[in-house]
């Protein structure tokens, strides 16, 4: 699916390649939803990880479970990625062991749902720290690297909710606004400096985040769920053809087509209707 090391090229000891340096993946936002996806494909492929989240318990489980499965280099880094300077924190501890990113997946973010002026400031400008600066960080930092190399891929999670205004999701769907437009920007910079930038844009999918954003899930975004390997799936081949982004799923695509068609006010009307 993507670019890298013939996994024929691996011994069967320890699955390290035999005179070729295998790819290995930054995956942000690890411990959970689509990053457990991405690590799982990935690591299938036989691309070395790097896991990255706040919680350290459950991204030590999936290392263990992708070395024993897979025969692939997996590193955990606990991180709050938040935090102010943790994408410089980060890039310094794998330039600290050597460790060669060749694959960003910019998975890490979250969302909230609700009145915004009924939401606590601290929360939202906690979500647009991790949801834009971080990413924003973490493409600038590692992208250098790439671009200086002549090579890499990063990914970008935007989100079907970045196509038009959505009260309720104000912010957050604000964020993953920025983050497509930044993406697909990206894309055109840095072809030709042979690193390819992806935005994926999923729809509502089986993940945790209904429950961590405190949200209702609609019938009808019951019915417009998608699992999360295919989504996942989607993504990673779309970075892999160089495409600037992606929507997996039909219906998801008639969606955001329509936003083409519909006046902003009706998007904001048919919005407040579907996700509550």
């Amino acid at each position: 699916m993507l670019n890298h090391a013939d996994p024929g090229t691996r011994s069967s000891a320890g699955g390290k390649p035999n005179g070729a340096r295998a790819k290995r993946a930054l995956i942000t936002g690890a411990s959970s939803g689509l990053g457990l996806e991405f690590a799982e494909l990935l690591a299938a492929q036989r691309v070395d990880l790097v896991l990255a989240a706040r919680r350290r318990e459950p991204m030590e489980k999936l290392a263990a479970d992708l070395r024993r499965k897979h025969g692939v280099d997996v590193v955990v880094e606990p991180i709050d990625l938040a935090a102010p300077g943790a994408a410089a924190r980060l890039k310094g501890s794998l330039d600290e062991r050597a460790l060669q990113i060749d694959i960003l997946v910019n998975n890490a973010g979250y969302g909230l749902h609700g009145e915004f002026l009924e939401t606590p400031i601290e929360r939202t400008t906690d979500m647009i720290q991790l949801n834009i600066t971080a990413v924003t960080e973490l493409s600038y930092v590692f992208g250098r690297d790439m671009a200086a190399r002549g090579a890499g891929q990063i990914l970008l999670i935007a989100s079907l909710l970045g196509l038009q205004p959505v009260p309720t999701y104000a912010a957050y769907a604000a964020t993953k606004s920025y983050v497509l437009a930044f993406g697909e920007a990206l894309h055109d910079e840095l072809r030709p400096q042979g690193v390819t930038v992806t935005s994926l844009c999923p729809g509502h999918t089986e993940t945790g985040f209904d429950a961590a954003a405190d949200a209702p899930v609609s019938p009808v975004l019951r019915l417009l769920t998608m699992k999360p390997r295919p989504v996942v799936e989607s993504g990673l081949r779309a970075l892999a053809q160089g495409r600037a982004s992606v929507i997996p799923g039909l219906l998801n695509n008639f969606i955001a087509f329509s936003t083409r068609l519909t006046p902003r006010s009706v998007q904001r009307a048919t919005m407040k209707r579907v996700v509550g």
